[in-house]
Parts: C-alpha cells; structure tokens; sequence
C-alpha cells in the first residue's frame, strides 16, 4: 500500500476512535438545583427612645425562642447594644441593656449564646490607648434586661490577648471559646454573671505538636466540644483539630482526618447525637462527622477566593435532620443545606443579595421548622440590618 493511503488509513481509523470517545463519554453533571425557600419580611421595631440604623451581628435560638443581637449606629457613627426577641419569628420585641462600664455603653453585641430561653452575649467596642477591643459579657436578668458583667480588662484583654469568639450554652453552664497567645483558650461560668478564664491549660493550649486555635463549641451530653485547628511545626497550613471537656477545665485533644490542603473546623452542632462541623477544606467548604469509631471526612461545598473579606464559615443551624450552613465566601454569604449528615450540600436562596465584606454580615438560626435569617449590608448603604422567616423549602 502506498506510504500516502496507509496515512490516509491511519487518519481515518483516529478520527473513528475519537469520534467513539466523545460518543461514550459521559457528559458533564449539572450543578445542583438550589432550594428556594419562600421568604417573609419581618420587622425589628426601634428601641424606645433611642433611634439608630441596626447593626445586626448573630442569632441564636433555644427553648422556642430566637434572640437577635448587635447594635445601634447614630449618624456621627457612634454606637449602642442592641438586641430582639421572638417566639413566633414574626413579631420582635427590643430588650433593654444595662451597662456599667464606658466602653460597655458603646458595645456592639457581636455573638450570643442562650440556654432554658435566657439569653447571654458578647460584646465589644475599639478604644482605648492602642485601639484594643473592649470587650464586654452579658447576662439576661429574669425580667428580660442585659446586664454588663463588670469584669478587669485583662479578663479579655490584656498582653496575652487574641480574640474572644463565640458563647454557648449548657447543661454544664456557659463557655466562651477564643485564643490568646498560648493558643486555644475557654473562659467558663456557670451562670454566666461571670467568666473565668482558663488559657495555657494541658491538651487546649498550644505545645511542641504545634500551634492551637479554638473557633466553636457544642454542649452534649458528656459536656463540652470545641473544634479549631492545629498548625503543626515547619508548616504553613492548619489540621482540623477538637476538644472534649467534661466542665470546660479539663481537655482532651480529638484526632480528625486531614490533608496537606488547609483545613479547620470553624462551627459545629448537634444533629440528633451526632456532632458535626464545618469549616475550611482547602480552597472550598468542608464537613466532618464524629461517630462511635471517631471522626471521618464528610461532603465538601462552594469555594472560596473572594476579596472581601476573609472566607468563613459564619453560622451552622439544624432543622430537624438537616444542616443549614452560612458561609462567606470573601465576596458574598452563602446559605447550604444538608440532609445527609454533610455528604452532601445544595445552595438556598436567599431573598436579597448578601454581599461580604467590612461592617456586613449574616446569619440564620431555626426554631422547630422555622427558620429567621438576618442580613446586614453595612454602612454603605442608608438600610440597617433586616430579618426574613421561612417555614418552607430548607
């Protein structure tokens, strides 16, 4: 056969063979169809006497009842604690606040925890000689009033400081999760009229396996669960890393399956009895799951890579079996849902942009099968922080 017809063979028998490749090749899957919820409009009346744009920061829920902290911006940008209640998700009703100190009075409420119905918070307002927060707890008085436990600066402060995170409660009492230089840190009460902190402490702290950092914790049965990360020495990237405490004093580290990606746990809730959290998974969302045998990976999500704002997970809810997750992405939040212990995610839609960045944030927190999602699209814009009810479609 001529050199030129068996090239011409060849040619054909490699245009049969690709044409058969793409035949049975299987086509690209379609992204996940996103759950649309049917969303309500709901209203947050002003505080009596005392107007102001609404600074929205977190939202809890316990014993049939949502609580919605932050504050109230004047138009010379000075600031006041602010909270609402409900127990329907529709009609809100504002509590008053007691403050004791200078920077109290100033406070935006920026996280709340709340066990039996009855609410506690943190707080915090920049001041001072090095423009340090200030940062303040407080505990609800029966008659619903907040009240600033007075406590000494370096309680939250001082030259060991980091951060002070989140609040939960428990059947335990109340733990405050956060960082100071040492590492992972857990400030503790059991009533929350007043914290002691617990920093350096064996297992939570950093040592020579590495560098801690505590995000969130659950109350269970047997007490406590912290989640955070662990940078380990020579590396640049964080494990997934949690604690259990029976009373918040004494920890015991947790093992979780990690990769050479970085990787922390930045929220967790119960579902059920199963703990789950969620975090940081390389340049995406990640879920893990703990059972009888420990820890496992569980389903990834969205990504990250925004300019906004650092990326995070912001909030984990649960509504009957299913996980509801507020993520940031950098440039925008993210509502995901999950049925499946966090195999497996599907978007929501929310009822209004929810752009990421300074002064912004959302959240959303579920009674029964309700669930409230707060929005604040920041100073930029001449509308205060909003909240939305669904009964439907999560």
């Amino acid at each position: 056969m001529p050199v030129s017809r068996r090239l011409a063979a060849v040619f054909a028998v490699s245009l049969l063979a690709l044409a058969g490749c793409r035949a049975g090749s299987e086509p690209e899957p379609a992204p996940p169809e996103p759950l649309r919820p049917v969303w309500q409009p709901l209203t947050l009346p002003a505080p009596a006497g005392e107007p102001g744009r609404p600074m929205l920061r977190d939202i809890v829920a316990c014993a049939g009842r949502w609580f919605v902290v932050g504050g109230l911006a004047d138009a010379a940008g000075g600031t006041r604690p602010a909270a609402w209640t409900s127990t329907d998700g529709q009609t809100w009703t504002s509590l008053p606040f007691v403050a004791d100190s200078y920077y109290g009075r100033q406070n935006v409420v920026y996280a709340a925890g709340c066990r039996d119905g009855r609410l506690a918070a943190l707080g915090a307002k920049t001041g001072g000689a090095h423009a340090y927060p200030r940062t303040s707890s407080w505990w609800q008085r029966p008659d619903g009033t907040l009240v600033e436990v007075a406590a000494r600066f370096e309680l939250y402060g001082g030259p060991t400081a980091v951060n002070v995170g989140r609040l939960v409660g428990g059947p335990a009492g109340w733990l405050i999760t956060g960082n100071r230089s040492s590492g992972a840190a857990a400030w503790v009460s059991p009533d929350a009229a007043g914290f002691e902190l617990l920093e350096g402490a064996p297992e939570l702290a950093s040592d020579d396996r590495g560098v801690t950092w505590g995000f969130d914790a659950v109350a269970g049965p047997a007490g406590w669960l912290m989640v955070g990360g662990l940078l380990p020495p020579g590396r640049i990237d964080r494990d997934p890393l949690a604690w259990t405490s029976p009373d918040g004093r004494a920890w015991q580290r947790v093992s979780l399956p990690g990769t050479d990606e970085y990787e922390e746990l930045q929220r967790v809730a119960l579902v059920g009895s199963t703990p789950v959290a969620v975090g940081l998974r390389g340049d995406s969302f990640g879920a893990w799951r703990a059972s009888g045998d420990g820890w496992r990976a569980a389903g990834g999500f969205g990504a990250v890579g925004g300019t906004g704002v650092v990326p995070g997970v912001v909030g984990l809810g649960v509504v009957g079996d299913r996980l509801l997750a507020t993520v940031s992405d950098g440039t925008a939040y993210t509502v995901f849902s999950s049925a499946d212990l966090g195999d497996s995610w599907l978007p929501v839609v929310a009822p209004v942009p929810m752009p990421a960045g300074p002064d912004r944030d959302a959240g959303l927190a579920v009674v029964a099968d309700r669930a409230v999602l707060f929005v604040d699209p920041g100073a930029t814009t001449d509308q205060g922080g909003a909240l939305w009810l669904t009964e439907s479609g999560l």
